[in-house]
Parts: structure tokens; sequence; C-alpha cells
């Protein structure tokens, strides 16, 4: 870990452990957790959240449109042992959750296998094929097909997190092939043109997930998402619609209001700390970026919508202002057109996106089939941590949802292929008995029926 990253642990630990965080960084109008209430909703049951919310084990709640889809995943979240509580872990508060999520080093993680993807500006991204190890054996997802390709967004800081590759081992094992989407000039990818992927920027994902389909064609593809990384599926979800090539995608504590979130700030230690890794992360790229922006004002930056504006909005080349870039990168601009279920897991005691009423738009949820809401009384910021070695609950029900998915269309198809030959079936018996009527009519002549039987056979 670097100097900087163990001043941060120290840092935070420190006040986490002296109790200083649950009073400080709690967001106007957020509540503590204890009275079985979930945060932000009191009062708000009958308006907000009172149609479309349907109890499950462990106090989360399913917030949806009801349709075929919703009672399938219904069913399947109340056979799921993930969400059953198990033994109060050391780990419940939410500062502790998300610090023991972003803070704590990675450990050994998973076997990668790194390719990069040049780009059609030439620009490079890097893709992480997780081929080892998978200790307990490997099972087998979709029995007689390919193994489904798990494609894995980090959040938009670049930082590769315990809890992502915590996913792509258990869905390793669980017969999956993951891979591991990273940004321009994040996590080791350099930095080969001036010009980074703005927050709700798909283009990039595009031909990345063109890719993924030239090497694997026929297998499904099932998308997750962590944090503010969610920007950039929900961004390629609304903008390919119908044409996605994606099976299914889940994003874990996504930040949907992405503009009110910058312009509202976090609680200071993350806001610093989230800040802090950018300024490293493109410390190494300063002089390649001074021609595009002015690089000591962008590291004089104060505050997470500041480095945002100065990079993306405040360039030398081609200037917008701070609504234009929302136009364009807003993730929920084109939501109407995304055609993929997508479950979306949060907590309600998020330190980072806040209380639910603030940041959920739950207007979405109880309007749009597509999308689906699990909301949980604690978790923190993509923490939801079990004791060890219990990986993260929500990377249980995430497959969980994804076989779920997978059955429902399967189920779908078989029907659809029964209606087809039972169609079929009823067209011939009709084509015949109208032969039949045709032969023994007295109205009919040879004349009439050797025209018929000509046609027929050109």
């Amino acid at each position: 870990m670097p100097p900087w990253g163990a001043a941060l642990v120290l840092l935070l630990a420190a006040l986490a452990l002296l109790g200083l965080l649950a009073p400080r960084l709690r967001r106007p109008g957020s509540r503590a957790v204890g009275d079985g209430t979930l945060p932000g909703t009191r009062g708000q049951d009958d308006d907000q959240f009172g149609n479309g919310r349907e109890p499950l084990p462990g106090g989360c709640r399913l917030i949806c449109k009801p349709s075929a889809l919703a009672q399938c995943l219904l069913r399947a979240l109340r056979r799921s042992a993930a969400l059953e509580p198990g033994p109060r872990s050391w780990l419940c508060g939410p500062h502790l959750q998300t610090l023991c999520h972003f803070v704590l080093p990675v450990g050994p993680g998973p076997e990668l296998a790194r390719e990069y993807l040049q780009l059609a500006d030439d620009g490079l991204v890097a893709l992480d094929w997780v081929v080892g190890p998978c200790a307990r054996g490997r099972r087998v997802t979709n029995a007689g097909s390919l193994p489904p390709v798990l494609l894995v967004i980090p959040n938009a800081w670049g930082r590769l997190t315990r809890n992502v590759l915590g996913l792509c081992l258990l869905a390793l094992e669980r017969g999956y092939y993951p891979v591991i989407f990273h940004r321009r000039g994040h996590h080791g990818c350099p930095l080969v043109n001036p010009r980074l992927q703005p927050f709700g920027d798909p283009s990039d994902l595009k031909e990345a997930v063109t890719y993924i389909r030239f090497r694997h064609p026929a297998a499904p593809l099932f998308v997750v998402s962590e944090g503010s990384g969610s920007a950039l599926l929900l961004s390629y979800l609304g903008e390919c619609g119908s044409s996605s090539y994606v099976t299914g995608a889940a994003c874990i504590s996504p930040v949907l209001r992405c503009r009110e979130w910058f312009e509202a700030g976090l609680p200071w230690p993350y806001e610093r700390g989230f800040l802090l890794h950018q300024k490293i992360a493109l410390s190494r790229y300063a002089t390649a970026l001074e021609d595009t922006v002015d690089t000591s004002k962008l590291f004089r930056s104060r505050s997470l919508r500041e480095f945002e504006e100065t990079l993306f909005c405040h360039t030398k080349s081609f200037p917008i202002s701070w609504d234009t870039y929302w136009d364009h990168n807003d993730p929920l601009r084109d939501v109407d057109e995304a055609a993929v279920p997508v479950l979306c897991i949060c907590s309600a005691d998020d330190p980072v996106c806040g209380p639910p009423d603030h940041f959920l738009p739950t207007e979405l949820f109880h309007s749009n089939p597509y999308f689906f809401l699990l909301l949980s009384r604690c978790g923190g910021h993509c923490g939801f941590l079990r004791q060890e070695p219990l990986p993260a609950w929500s990377h249980e029900v995430i497959l969980e949802y994804f076989r779920a998915l997978t059955e429902f269309f399967r189920t779908e198809e078989r029907m659809k292929g029964l209606s087809r030959h039972r169609a079929s079936f009823l067209g011939g018996r009709r084509r015949w008995g109208t032969l039949q009527k045709r032969e023994v009519s007295p109205s009919s002549s040879l004349e009439e029926i050797f025209s018929w039987k000509r046609s027929y056979t050109r």
C-alpha cells in the first residue's frame, strides 16, 4: 500500500473507532438505524415506498413495478439464503462496511490475464480476464451451453476494491467467465492520448462490449457495476436499448442522481479520500494533460465537483458549461430506452450516497418494468459484508438474480416455441379442412382445384 493509502487508513480508522463518524458524516435528512424503519422513508411509506414494495428476509425490500419477471425475482429472493439474517458481525456500522471495502488492502486476489483494446481514436482501455484460481471446484451455470461472460465495471475513480475481486472469484466458481473493464488511465492502463472518459460517456464501453462479443459470440453477457461506475453502465443500456447484447445487469450502491450528488458534496473524509485518489492517479499524466486542461487548477481542486468541472468542462480546446456536461452524461437521460432487466442493490444507511429519499428516484422503479430496487437496512456503500469467510451477500444475490433471469427467459422461449408449434399445428389442420371442403363442395370445379394446386406448387 502506498504511504498516502496507509495514512488514509489510519485517519479513517481512528475516526471510526472514536465514534466521530456516525454523528458528523450523516447527510441532512438521514436517520440512524435502530427502530426498524428505513432511514429517509419514515412517513413516506404510503407515497414513495408504499406501492410495489415487497418484504424479504433480513429486513430487505424489493421495490418494482408488478410483472411476471418481478414475481419470478421475488420468488428467487425469498428462497435466497444470502438474505437470511446471520450472526451479528463487528462490521455492522455503515462507515466500517464502507471503509473495509475501499481502504483495506486487496490481498492476493484472482489471477488476471490483461488485454489492451485499442479504440477508434487510438486510445486504450484494459480488460482483465479472471482465469483463476477456483479453489472449491467450478460449478456449471448453464448446463449444455457456453459459460456466460460477466463484465464487471469498477467505480469511476479507478480503484479496484476487495469486493470487486471477491465477486469475480465467486462468479468464476459458479461457472462464469469474469472480465473487469478499466477506463483510460485507470489501474495501470496507459493514457496514450490526452483524452479521459467522462462520467457517463459509454463510447469506450461500447467498443469493449463489441470486442467481448467477437471473442464469445454465443455466450450470454451479464454486467455488474460498482458505486459511481453504475453511471457508465446505465448510460450504455439507455443509449443502446435493445441492441446492448446484455442479458441482465446489476448495480451495487449506484449513484443515480449524479449531478445532485456532485453538487451536494460528500461527507468530508470520503470527499477528501476520493479526491486524493484521483489526483494521485492523474499526477503521472500531468505533462500530457497540460495541453488540454489547466493542470495547476485541477490539482488544487477542493471538491469532487471542482475536479470534474475543471477536467471535462473547462478544457482549453472545447469548453462547455456544467449544464451541458450533464445533458450528455446524466446516466438516466435515456433510461426509458433501456430494454434489459437491472437490479439495483442499495442500503438505507449508505454514507456516500445519502438517505434513500434524497438519492433514489423511486418513480423509476415504480414505473419502469426493467428496473428493480433491493433496499436493505444496512450495508454501507458497496459493503454488504458478512462474517468471514463468507462473501458479501450482495454477490450471492446478484448471481442468484442472474440465474433467475436465465431460467425465466428459458421458460419464456419454451412457451413461445410451444405457442408457435401449436399455431402451426392448428393452421395445418385448418388448411387441411379447407382443402377437404373444396374437394367435396359442389360449386368447386376441377379447373379451380387444378389452378389452386398449380399455384401452390410453384
